[in-house]
């Protein structure tokens, strides 16, 4: 009953945080703490429970497991993301394991381990701010995503090297599990898309996962994320991983409470958490120079690092199994890196747009292959290829145009070019990317991209670069309509009250009909 009731508080002050446009995890860590705070000030019982112990676990497991859900090798196995990941973990360490051995009177393991911990960046954050700005499968929410991944998989090595603990011979039995695959594969297929899919992803985490690696001396953690990159490869392991997203928070909600109520912040927690953030920037300039490296445009760098400049709360996991007692200090690193992190990214865009003139001139000759200047020999660029934008393409070809569509999601271009389509993988909002455009036979631009910054930007860039001819685009409200036509559009059309009025005057002519008939 007691859990029941600390996590009903969490949720509200979780929920009050949101409103302000923080991750609600920040309220969940403060509900511990003030839970923490009445047990010292007040006199209620306040304890970590083993229930609560439990449902911190299970929110582990889940997040690991739809972690592995994304661990997709073709997308791992690019030198931005391995070389990136890898060497600003090693140059993080390096910088922040000495500091810390030399101004806080801790041993070299406990100096290096804290380092490692904040060497991690938010899986958490990270995700949910590029996918409410709709740029998860953009080319720099892959690489932060990537990089994200390469991470977690340090980490469970480092976890798993510090326990120290010796498998069962039972162990080699994991190594046939991909064999299984197909079995798997039918399951999820056979699942659907009701309570069965969720059962189906708890068993697999928790059960056969974690459980099951745990009974053969391997880290239950290290299971839910094997199994979880068993089926990154199905095609509903998105839709698997959207399914779970919400139990997986709900169970993250004890973990975080049970740091909180480990105990309040000491003044030393305190200046360790503030120094810390003060640093904080040092990991997205490392970060930006380093994807420079790789040969990626100044845009993608800036925003990858920028996604990633926070600390994480894979760390926090890290220091509940080795550092222990710097579980609150850290956990009051993490907090602070959130509140900085999420409202910045928000501005990321317009931000990079003050900053270009200072960031291109560190670009490298010569582009990543997904960043090179874009060409378009067509008539009719259509910007956005969901529904609507693949809609219009299938009519205007039957037409006799010649058509190219664009769109920021690799996996849905690739699905296209196979089914047919002259498409091409572009972000609308790459301000370089119009920059760069030649399109000397360009007459039409159809923008039907979902996001309406995109079609803002698009229309925008288009007209500064001096495109003369025709755009149309599409918009549910006024207000973004008249936003769009301002920004250089010819006419948006908007969908709820045009097709309103469509269906009204397909009424009144079958009315007509009957009254002619009658």
């Amino acid at each position: 009953m007691t859990e029941a009731v600390w996590i009903i508080f969490a949720f509200g002050l979780g929920a009050a945080v949101k409103t302000l446009g923080l991750p609600p995890l920040i309220g969940y860590l403060a509900a511990g703490f003030a839970i923490s705070a009445s047990s010292q000030f007040i006199g209620l019982p306040a304890e970590s429970t083993t229930a609560l112990q439990h449902l911190a676990h299970l929110g582990v497991l889940l997040l690991l497991f739809t972690v592995g859900l994304k661990l997709k090798i073709k997308s791992l196995a690019q030198p931005e993301v391995v070389g990136g990941g890898l060497i600003h973990f090693i140059i993080s360490c390096a910088i922040f394991a000495p500091g810390i051995f030399y101004f806080i009177d801790v041993s070299a393991y406990t100096a290096l381990m804290l380092a490692v911990a904040l060497s991690f960046s938010s899986t958490v954050l990270a995700a949910k701010v590029l996918e409410g700005k709709r740029e998860l499968r953009a080319f720099h929410g892959r690489v932060a995503i990537g990089i994200l991944v390469i991470q977690d998989l340090i980490a469970l090595f480092v976890m798993s090297l510090a326990s120290g603990s010796t498998p069962s011979m039972w162990a080699l039995v994991v190594f046939g599990i991909p064999l299984l695959r197909p079995i798997f594969y039918k399951l999820l297929d056979f699942s659907g898309q009701d309570e069965l899919l969720v059962l189906l992803g708890l068993l697999l985490a928790l059960v056969i996962g974690g459980f099951g690696f745990e009974s053969v001396g391997l880290s239950s953690e290290l299971g839910a994320l094997a199994f979880g990159a068993l089926l990154a490869n199905h095609p509903r392991s998105h839709e698997l991983s959207k399914a779970l997203w919400s139990i997986k928070e709900v169970f993250l909600i004890g973990f975080f409470l049970q740091i909180g109520i480990g105990g309040l912040p000491d003044s030393n927690a305190i200046i360790f958490a503030l120094v810390v953030t003060l640093l904080l920037p040092i990991k997205g300039i490392l970060f930006f120079f380093l994807l420079l490296a790789f040969k990626l445009r100044a845009r993608s760098a800036f925003l990858t690092g920028l996604s990633l400049t926070n600390f994480s709360e894979f760390g926090l996991i890290v220091a509940s199994l080795l550092l222990p007692e710097w579980l609150v200090p850290l956990a009051l690193a993490v907090s602070l890196s959130f509140l900085i992190s999420a409202p910045l990214y928000r501005v990321a865009q317009p931000l990079y747009e003050k900053l270009s003139k200072h960031l291109v001139p560190f670009e490298r000759k010569g582009f990543h292959p997904d960043e090179q200047p874009l060409i378009i020999k067509e008539d009719v660029l259509i910007i956005g290829l969901g529904r609507t934008g693949t809609a219009a393409y299938l009519y205007l070809e039957n037409k006799g145009l010649s058509i190219v569509g664009i769109d920021s999601d690799p996996i849905k271009v690739e699905k296209l070019i196979t089914d047919g389509f002259n498409a091409v993988f572009a972000d609308a909002e790459d301000q370089m990317l119009w920059q760069q455009l030649q399109a000397p036979h360009l007459k039409y631009v159809l923008l039907t991209a979902n996001d309406v910054e995109a079609k803002i930007i698009a229309a925008t860039k288009l007209r500064a670069n001096g495109f003369t001819g025709v755009i149309i685009s599409h918009s549910s409200f006024t207000e973004d309509a008249e936003a769009i036509n301002a920004a250089g559009a010819n006419y948006t059309h908007q969908t709820f009250s045009e097709t309103g009025i469509g269906l009204a005057k397909h009424l009144l002519r079958e009315a007509d009909k009957e009254i002619a008939t009658g």
